[in-house]
Parts: structure tokens; sequence; C-alpha cells
């Protein structure tokens, strides 16, 4: 069997590429094993968020007399809970194997393993392709941690499976899927102690949008360490009991369960890359801007590749590889890391587009930075939502945005203002300028943007006039 494009994972970013590439009016073929829908579907974004909408109502609930309500006795029933996510994530399942099943492919429900360069073995099936989109998903990592696996624990996977909550749980990790969890089981009653091996959580970012997160999850009850180093695990009973050391000194916490949260790792075995001679880099397929491996033809896209594990880059790297794989003929197509964006759904919630200060620090990159707090706009103190801040970022010369972050509500949806701004080359001159609706969240954006053009005005690339007058052009 001979296509010109075979796309191993039918996940979004295997779809995405299996989409793009038949558009063009090539055969294309889909290669998944199952179960199909991807990660996002079925055990990632779409049943977390659901989760996380059931916490988020109930921490609402018990704040009533916050907003001069009657105190209200919430509880949460998790088996409920998940019984409704499983109703939601049937339909969006069903939905995308109605796109995999469209006659415009060939899927093939199937494991795939590559024999050459050019071929796959699947099942008593051999496929030849002209061009080869890897797209095979993570899976959750293992970690040596001593006595871990003879205590036994939890994973994101199983707690999408739950009929009755732990009263205690030690959470491991800090990252996306840890904080956004340990927060959903703080919420609903668990006792939670989180364990974090950084300085802060959330670590890939700045520290100061993950304070504000930090400071909240205490608030709320959980226990959070930072800067730990797990020594041991051990079962004790009913419990599992974790010994780290923090600051210098020995501890203990003790839990029901453990949720094992430490990451994730691309899913290539069984793939037998080496007989395509496809090189592989500390466990994920390495590849170019273009998406493409050491093998012109064989591309990798979404978590295989380990660059970022996001769906909506997952899906323009699917199309990227697409394009560059159907069409030799034109200018290839390459990833711009320039608006790349993340939500961690977390309350308050965090999302940033472009450079952090870690980075800008990291790769020696000049830039201006103004923040502006939540505790300290009309809006948020309307809303009793005080936690966190905005900041932005932008080039010292002409005031382009660089960088955005906000911790705060609702930063999900207001971080798609900075994205549009930024996907123009927009400057903090043009965010002063726009209108903003008096009162919104929104309009906190514009306090670090007037900041900035004060910071330009000092260094003499603007004046008071220009400011004042709306004439906002950076000075040569």
């Amino acid at each position: 069997m001979d296509f010109d494009v075979v796309v191993i994972g039918g996940g979004s970013a295997g779809y995405a590429a299996a989409s793009t590439a038949q558009k063009s009016g090539v055969s294309v073929a889909i290669v998944d094993p199952g179960p199909l829908g991807g990660l996002c579907i079925l055990r990632g974004c779409m049943p977390t968020k659901t989760l996380l909408r059931s916490s988020d109502v109930m921490a609402l609930m018990q704040r009533a007399e916050e907003f001069g309500l009657l105190p209200v006795q919430a509880k949460a029933n998790i088996g409920a809970i998940n019984d409704r996510k499983n109703r939601i994530i049937a339909e969006f399942t069903q939905y995308r194997v109605e796109q995999l099943k469209d006659p415009r492919f060939t899927l093939i429900e199937e494991r795939a393993a590559f024999i050459s360069p050019h071929e796959i073995q699947v099942g008593k099936r051999t496929l030849r392709g002209k061009n080869f989109i890897i797209a095979t998903g993570s899976k959750i990592a293992d970690f040596l941690i001593p006595g871990l696996s003879e205590a036994e624990y939890i994973t994101s996977d199983e707690v999408l499976e739950m009929r009755k909550a732990p009263k205690s749980m030690i959470v491991l990790g800090a990252g996306a899927v840890a904080v956004e969890l340990a927060q959903f089981f703080c919420r609903i009653g668990v006792n939670v102690s989180m364990i974090q091996r950084s300085p802060y959580i959330l670590s890939s970012g700045d520290e100061d949008i993950a304070r504000a997160v930090e400071a909240r999850f205490r608030e709320e009850g959980m226990q959070v360490y930072t800067g730990t180093q797990i020594l041991s695990v051990a079962k004790e009973g009913d419990e599992r009991v974790l010994h780290f050391t923090h600051a210098g000194q020995e501890k203990t916490v003790r839990g029901e369960t453990i949720l094992q949260a430490l990451g994730r790792k691309p899913s290539i075995e069984g793939l037998n890359l080496e007989a395509a001679g496809v090189q592989t880099e500390k466990g994920r397929v390495a590849v170019n801007a273009e998406m493409r491996t050491n093998q012109p033809h064989i591309f990798a896209v979404g978590d295989v590749n380990g660059i970022h594990e996001i769906v909506h880059i997952a899906i323009e790297q699917g199309e990227i590889a697409a394009h560059n794989a159907v069409h030799a003929d034109r200018p290839a197509l390459r990833m711009d890391e320039r608006l790349k964006a993340s939500i961690v759904f977390t309350d308050p919630t965090v999302a940033g587009v472009g450079l952090t200060e870690k980075e800008c620090k990291a790769g020696d990159i000049p830039y201006l930075v103004a923040s502006y707090p939540f505790n300290d706009h009309g809006k948020s103190i309307c809303m009793g939502e005080t936690h966190g801040h905005v900041k932005i970022l932008c080039q010292p010369g002409t005031g382009e945005v660089i960088g955005a972050h906000i911790v705060g509500p609702e930063a999900g949806e207001m971080i798609h203002q900075l994205i549009a701004l930024m996907h123009f080359h927009g400057s903090v001159y043009d965010l002063a300028k726009m209108p903003h609706y008096h009162p919104t969240l929104s309009e906190i954006l514009t306090y670090p943007a007037e900041e900035l053009i004060e910071q330009l005005e000092k260094e003499g690339r603007i004046s008071s006039l220009d400011v004042k007058g709306h004439k906002l052009q950076a000075r040569p």
C-alpha cells in the first residue's frame, strides 16, 4: 500500500497534518492503534479543564459570605464530577473519531513500526510512504525515586477515573498538570502537600508570576514545599510517607495517596526509529524549524518532538510539516517561536506570550519591563479577585512588545489581546492608544504600557507632547 503521506498518530497534531496534506490532493494514511481521539481529548486538556470547572464553582460557593450571600455548605462528589466529564468528553471524542474515519483518509487502527526509511509494518501489512509525519504524542514518564513504585501512586490518568477522593494527597511536581490537579483536590476538601524540586512552582517561567499562585495555594490550605530533594517513599499502613530535604532540614509528609505529576516523555517506544535512520535526542525525535528530522522526508510534530507540550502549537507544527512534505517545490514553512503562548488553568490563572524575563536574561536580550497589580485595579477589586498582576516586556528602542504575562482573573482570555497585538508587531504605544472599556479587567493592561512609555520618554525616544497627543510612533 503506497501513500504520499503517512501520518503516525491521530491526535491533534496528527489530524492537523493529515487534513492539511489531504487538502492538497495527495493520498493520506493515518495509522493509530487507538483509542482514537488523542491525548488532549481523552486524557489531557479537555477532561482536566472539565474537572477544574467543578472545583472553581465550589471555591466560589465557599466564598458566599464575602459577597453578602448566605453561607453554602458545598460538598464534592468526585464520582459525579467524573460522570459529567465523561459525558462531555464522549461528544468531543465522537467528533474526532468521525473526522479520522472520513473517507478522505485511509485509517488503519494498528501500531506502526519502521522497517526502512520509506516503509512501516502495520499489523500484517507493509505501508510505503513518500513522506512520514510522526505524531505519536507523549506518555507519563517514570522517575527513579526510592520506594515510590513499592508504595504505589496514581497519575493524571487515574484521576480521570476516580470515584472517591482521598482524604490526603502528596503531589510530586509543580508543572502545569501538577498545579492544576493539586488545586482541584485542595478545593474539593483533600489535604494536599506539594513537593517541588525547583525554587518555585511553574519554574519554566518567571518567579514573580509563580509566587502569586503559591500565595493563593497556601491561603487555600495547601502545603507547598519548594527547593526540595526527595529522599525516599514508604508505605505505612494506609498512608504513604515521603522523606525529603527542605531548607537544609530533613522533613516528612504523609498522605493517603501520591499523585506522581513530575512530567511526560515522548512516546517513541516500538516505532523502531533506528530502522528509518531517525535521530533522537534525550528521548525525543529531533527536528528543525521545518519539523523535519535528519531524514528529509520524515517529520515529527507535537509532544513527540519535545519542544512544547501545547495543543495549538502541535496543530501548527502538523500543518507546517504537511505543507513541507507535500510542497517540496515551494519555500518551506518554518515554526515561529515569537508568538509562543501558554496558559496554566490555576486560580489565579497564569498566561503568557513571547519572551519571559528569564529568557531575556539567559539570552542577553535587552528589554524594558513594567507591571501592575490586580489588587489596585477597580474591576478586579469589585470581583474579589485581587491576586496577581500583569507584566509587559518591550524593546528598549522601539517599544515593540516582545513578551506579556498575566497571573490573575481571566488571564487565559485576556492574553489573547496581547497575542493579537504581538501578531501585528504592535508596541506599547499601540496598547496605550487602543480604547479600553471601563470597568473591565482588560484595561489594566494599559497601566504597564503607560509606564513603559514613560521609560521610553526618559530614553529620549518620544516626548510628553507625543504621548498626550497620541502621536506615539518611535523616533529613529
